[in-house]
């Protein structure tokens, strides 16, 4: 099968818990559920079953102030090591104290469960007063893990995205610090020279070959949310991130979704597992 070039894998991420900061890798281990041990646990609220998510910072904003790594390399087949979990005063629990629950519980400021897996899991996700997005200052339900059932992914295992998006993003709002942390990514590929603007975009519908086993379908753009404004280590927040990407990014219209907006960086999934590096080469088959 001939393959066209398409970039180089310059940065690899996985979230131990969801909406807590992430970990940067040097190489990563992929099955059909992503990145191994991404988004391997998420706070869920006792009272609703709803899965924190700091797509409602109103109630989930803490989540940002905590940084979630595990204790050592997760590996594909075997038991995941312990998550060490950092709270914004630089406290450390894991995630198999005894007293996990209750420090959690105390952060968010209500009655919480880590949990590792949910049946048919929700969240609530705030829609600021931004042009060009679905809703506007309101808080809607979303189901989430649509494509990766039992897990906590919102919709795919694997999230890209490309330094040409993050650069064009750039000259359009110079104000901006549009940087790959912002959107949470696990895959960040610096494209070929002639890859510019939202070139992944392009991709959709495509079958991506990364490294030597790797083989991942992309399969839709990655609509943005308030998340992307928040502040997070030294990101400020900024509204202008999300309006830029509203204002200006491709509408592109998904089957059971309608038309989608602010897209930056597309979803994919896993068709053939094998370990990644930084460093690899990214082709289109």
């Amino acid at each position: 099968m001939s393959k066209e070039a398409a970039g180089t894998i310059v940065s690899l991420w996985h979230y131990p818990v969801k909406s807590m900061l992430g970990e940067e890798l040097n190489a990563a281990d992929l099955s059909e559920r992503g990145v191994v041990g991404d988004r391997a646990y998420a706070l869920v609220d006792r009272a609703d079953g709803k899965v924190g998510s700091a797509k409602n910072p109103r109630k989930w904003s803490a989540l940002f102030d905590c940084r979630a790594r595990f204790a050592d390399s997760p590996r594909p087949g075997q038991q995941l090591p312990p998550v060490r979990m950092i709270l914004p005063d630089g406290r450390l629990v894991t995630n198999d104290a005894p007293e996990v629950n209750d420090v959690l519980s105390a952060l968010v400021g209500r009655p919480v469960t880590l949990a590792s897996t949910a049946s048919s899991p929700k969240l609530e996700e705030y829609w600021p007063d931004t042009d060009g997005l679905a809703h506007k200052d309101t808080v809607t339900d979303e189901a989430i893990a649509l494509l990766a059932p039992g897990t906590f992914f919102d919709c795919a295992p694997i999230h890209l995205l490309t330094t040409a998006t993050l650069d064009r993003l750039q000259e359009l709002y110079p104000r901006g610090r549009f940087e790959s942390r912002r959107y949470r990514p696990n895959l960040v590929v610096s494209p070929s020279p002639s890859g510019k603007g939202f070139v992944e975009l392009n991709w959709i519908g495509r079958t991506l070959a990364v490294g030597p086993e790797v083989r991942l379908s992309i399969v839709g753009p990655c609509p943005r949310c308030v998340m992307t404004t928040l502040a997070q280590g030294d990101l400020p927040k900024d509204p202008g991130i999300l309006q830029t990407a509203a204002r200006h990014t491709p509408r592109i219209t998904v089957e059971g979704f309608g038309e989608l907006s602010a897209n930056v960086g597309v979803y994919a999934k896993v068709m053939r597992g094998g370990r990644i590096r930084r460093g690899d080469p990214v082709a289109l088959e």
